[in-house]
């Protein structure tokens, strides 16, 4: 198989593309948010919250699932979902690195 333009990055540039690409959807930002304010919910309380369909905000958990931005745990036929903290802080640090550097910047640009 050949080489993906992926391959031409670093893993933790290709994780943080990732979760920032999850995380490029509004109704991405307000599941996260909600689930902030309520710590943990199964679907249908975010149905009855966000002015989405039941199967648009099913795909939507599905997505920050995947990147690892939220957890889900099997509640019989329900699954209850809230933040896996572990990755939002990976985040803060790249984020607190990134700060670290522009302070100790010299040159203006632009």
């Amino acid at each position: 198989m050949g080489v993906t333009k992926t391959d031409h990055f670093t893993d933790k540039q290709n994780t943080l593309a990732m979760l920032f690409k999850a995380l490029g959807h509004p109704a991405r930002i307000a599941i996260i948010e909600y689930l902030l304010k309520k710590q943990e919910c199964v679907c249908g309380d975010i149905v009855d919250e966000l002015p989405l369909a039941q199967p648009t905000i099913s795909q939507h958990l599905k997505e920050l699932k995947n990147a690892g931005l939220i957890k889900g745990t099997v509640l019989g036929t329900t699954v209850c979902y809230c933040i896996d903290e572990r990755t939002f802080w990976k985040i803060k640090e790249h984020f607190l690195l990134l700060s670290k550097k522009l302070e100790t910047k010299q040159s203006q640009c632009c």
